[in-house]
Order: C-alpha cells, then structure tokens, then sequence
C-alpha cells in the first residue's frame, strides 16, 4: 500500500467516528435553483459570490453566510466568478460571453463577447486590468478590460478548462482536455508563444499556481492529481487518490490545497510537506465542481445541490448536511417509475413541476400541456423561442428528446441532450403529463405508480 492510501486509510477511520450535525463553523449559502458550478471570495473575505447552473450568481456576506441578493444576466448557465478591485465582479457561462458587474447595486457594466464556445474558468492579472477566460471553443480570451480589447491565444486542440496568470501577470498557464498544460509568454507575439509544461495522457481539468513557491498543480480526468516544480520539471508530489475526475482545486493564503473530485469528496493538503490533512467526503451523491478558501480553515464547496456549503475543515462535520436534495439521480430503479427517473435525469436541474417554478434554468413545466412555447410570463425566454409555432404536447415533446434541442428548438438555451428509446421518451410524457395538469396534479402520479 502506497504512503498515500496509508493515509487516506487513516482519515477514513477518523471519519467513521461519530459526527455532530450543526457544528459551529458549518453553513449553508442557500436559494439557487440549479447546481453551484463556481465560487469566489473576495480579497477581505467578507463576501462570497456563487456561480449557478440557475444562470444567476449569488451575492453572501461572510462569515454568517447572509444573502445580499442576485446578479442576473447570462441567458445560460453561470460557471466562473471571480471578484475585481473597485467594487466589481467579472462571470462567465454557457452563453459564450463575461460579465463585469457592479457589486454596489448588483448591475451589468458591460459584456464581453467573442467566444464560440462555453466558457468554463477565468483568471485575473495581478493588476487587475486584464482577465483570461478559458473556452469550450478550444482558445483563451486575454480581455482589457476597461476598453473590451481581446486578444486570442490559440494552440489548444480541445477544450481549455482553466487558466492562472504568473506573478506580474506576463506569464499565464492553461490547462486543456488535451491533456497539456502550457505556459505562455504574453509578450511574445509569434503565432505560438507557448511552451508545453505537461502532456498527459488524459485531459487536464484545473490547475493551481504557487507563484512564490514556484510550483504548479494539476488535476486529471483520471483522477490525477501532481505538482510540478516551475523551474525544473520535477515533479514534486503525486497526490492521486484513484478517485475521478479532478473537478476542483484551490490554495489557500497559507498553503493549503484543496481537490475536489467527481465522488463528492475533499482532500486538503499540507503544501508544506505534501501530506493529507483532511480527506472527507462533502457531497452524498454527485460531484464537487467548485472549490474557495474563505480563510484559515474554512473552505467553500459547491456541487450538484441547489446551494453552497461552508466546510471548517479542522473539525468534524456532518457530510449529511450537503446532499442533492429532492434530486435522487442515483435511486434505485425500484424506488420511482421509469417516467420519473427519465424526468430526474433530463429535466429535474432546469425545471420545475410546481406552479411557481422557483429560482430555475428554465420555465416551470407546471401546465405544459397546451402552452405555446416562449409564452410562460415571468420567464425570460431566449429569441430563438419568442415567436415560436411549437405547442408542446405529447408527441412535440417526445419529438423534443427523440431529435435534440438543437434541432427542434434551434438557438435555444435547452442543453443539447436526447433520450434514445421511444419507450423512455412515453414513459417520460406520461409522467409529465400526470404531474403537471393542474386537474391530475400529485395524487393521479401516485395512483398511477
């Protein structure tokens, strides 16, 4: 047994001791409606900003955890935050473009676009005039930001998933699905200013920088996690856990790196000597996508529940407290109809079946049935709905999942997804169908089942 499954062995015993649920330090920041896919604390710790599949970001005060209010603008899913000196924030989503906002009365300053992809992470330079943005479409944005000036740093075969600048911010590191992590020069303004630091035989997800250490730390969709020194290659630690992906990493102010992983747990690292300090599992089902550190021993996750939670990693938590919630993604297929679990899979992140739709990606399905598409008040629909002839009933959306948004629904913000068995999709439209007719509502879905 390796000297790390030595020690995740011994904190897993420590973990099977017994837990107090409702331990100081413990918090939750709560009141999105989809997954928490980024998080961000500002330099005085005294906010947070969280980043959600709800398109919206939430604005909290810490440490108590208050909420401040919301920032809504992206017409998709919101993956990046990160906060700016005077008082503003910068995002980033699904819908191809940044943010900047003022943080005084939570308004749009301006956008950025140019991106033909997604965008997943985002960096900001030392001074704070320049930020990175790191695209699905397979390039990086290096943004001025006062005057929207954007130049475009290709090499990347595939989709870069992070990006961090070096100290002075003419260095930036990028890593990438083609499993390479590249350094670029900023002031070289050759057609390939980058140098490949690692090449790995799987796709690089995050990466950290230590720039006064002078190492850089990566992490893997096969569940690698290293370092390496900056000026030598070496490669300082292997903190591989076999657990995977590697969704998550963050440094804290005094050296203390945080994984978070697809399994939903957390390991904390000693940067010091490279050991693990705690290694715990944060999330009863589905993944941690995000990773801040508020301070000295207290550590921000997000996941694939409908909130954020505020870990004080030195002492013993509850992992009860973050769990999905009503979203049961891997109940048994005893424990609901085929029709749901299709429901729970394909819509349950975007949709409501309740009359008021809550804090949703998408319209509530509450009375679907007969509704043209792009009418539901109160929903800010993209313009490829606005105006559209579809009027969803069983076969428009059974025809919905058999051929794809993207072709029924062209320019829509429905993620692209399809269901491939016609007796899925019936099944699916029965359960719609029982759930959200006002005149059948719950108790027709329990006497059908």
């Amino acid at each position: 047994m390796s000297c790390l499954r030595r020690v995740l062995a011994a904190c897993a015993c420590l973990l099977a001791l017994p837990a107090f649920a409702g331990e100081a330090g413990f918090l939750r920041l709560e009141g999105h409606g989809g997954p928490v896919k980024g998080i961000a604390v500002s330099p005085q710790a005294d906010r947070a900003l969280t980043a959600s599949f709800d398109n919206a970001l939430g604005l909290w005060s810490m440490p108590e955890g208050h909420h401040l209010g919301w920032l809504e603008g992206h017409e998709a899913a919101a993956n990046a935050v990160v906060f700016l000196p005077g008082n503003r924030a910068l995002s980033a989503g699904d819908d191809f473009r940044l943010i900047l906002w003022d943080l005084a009365t939570r308004q749009e300053i301006r956008r950025y676009e140019g991106h033909r992809g997604k965008i997943i992470a985002l960096a900001v330079s030392p001074d704070g005039t320049m930020a990175a943005s790191a695209g699905w479409d397979g390039v990086i944005g290096l943004w001025q930001l006062e005057t929207g000036e954007v130049r475009w740093l290709e090499g990347h075969t595939a989709n870069v998933n992070d990006v961090a600048f070096g100290p002075g911010g003419a260095v930036l590191y990028s890593a990438g699905y083609d499993g390479t992590l590249r350094r670029w020069d900023l002031n070289d303004t050759s057609h390939t200013p980058y140098s490949v630091v690692v090449s790995h035989g799987f796709g690089l997800n995050h990466l950290e920088l230590s720039a006064e250490a002078g190492w850089v730390a990566y992490g893997a969709v096969d569940g690698t996690v290293r370092v390496r020194d900056l000026a030598t290659g070496e490669t300082l630690a292997d903190m591989t856990a076999e657990r995977k992906p590697i969704l998550a990493l963050d440094l804290s102010a005094d050296g203390q790196l945080a994984v978070g992983d697809g399994e939903g747990y957390i390991m904390v690292i000693d940067t010091a000597d490279w050991s693990v300090e705690r290694d715990f599992r944060a999330a009863l089902r589905g993944p941690i996508w995000a990773l801040a550190w508020e301070g000295a021993g207290r550590l921000l996750a997000g996941g694939i529940a409908d909130e954020a939670a505020a870990w004080p990693v030195t002492e013993r938590v509850d992992s009860a407290l973050f769990a999905d919630g009503p979203r049961s993604f891997h109940a048994d297929p005893g424990e609901m109809s085929n029709g749901e679990r299709q429901f729970m899979r394909k819509c349950s992140i975007c949709h409501s079946l309740e009359p008021e739709g809550g804090r949703k990606a998408g319209p509530t399905l509450w009375g679907v049935f007969g509704r043209k598409a792009g009418t539901l008040a109160g929903y800010r629909y993209s313009d490829a709905l606005i105006g559209s002839p579809i009027v969803w009933s069983d076969a428009t959306i059974a025809q919905l999942f058999r051929d794809g948004p993207d072709v029924v629904t062209p320019g829509s913000k429905m993620p692209v997804q399809r269901i491939a068995e016609e007796d899925d999709r019936r099944d699916l439209v029965a359960f719609l169908r029982a759930r959200t007719i006002p005149e059948n509502g719950i108790e027709a879905v329990e006497k059908s089942d």
